[in-house]
């Protein structure tokens, strides 16, 4: 995952341990909120992906607390969720923009346009930031 991390900092401007965090929590939001089919084969498809997404899955802003509580909050996630935990760990509206078109960028090259329009048309609010 390494060359993921390393590409989206780099074109981000962030550390690569806040990109990593960053990415592992968007590709677990997709996980649940996306198509499951779609978003699975995206997830396998791009090296190292399924270990971020176990690493922050579930942890959101600092805790599984924050996340449960946010998630319950705004029953259940959507795309508005994921923007404040990003927030929270310091990423700005236009951070978080080049970020989710980054990653999907990544995801192109990997899983191919099909899988991830899938996955992108499934989410609401989506595809107004890649």
């Amino acid at each position: 995952m390494n060359e993921m991390v390393t590409r989206v900092a780099d074109r981000v401007g962030l550390a690569p341990d806040a990109a990593e965090k960053a990415i592992g929590m968007m590709l677990g939001f997709l996980q649940r909120e996306a198509d499951d089919a779609a978003v699975a084969r995206m997830i396998e498809a791009i090296p190292g992906a399924p270990e971020l997404v176990g690493k922050f899955n579930g942890e959101g802003a600092g805790g599984g607390g924050l996340l449960g509580g946010l998630m319950s909050s705004f029953g259940g996630g959507g795309i508005m969720t994921l923007g404040q935990q990003l927030m929270s760990q310091g990423l700005g509206m236009g951070e978080i923009t080049a970020l989710a078109k980054e990653t999907m960028a990544v995801a192109r090259e990997h899983a191919g346009d099909e899988t991830v329009d899938t996955v992108i048309a499934s989410v609401p609010g989506l595809s107004q930031f890649v």
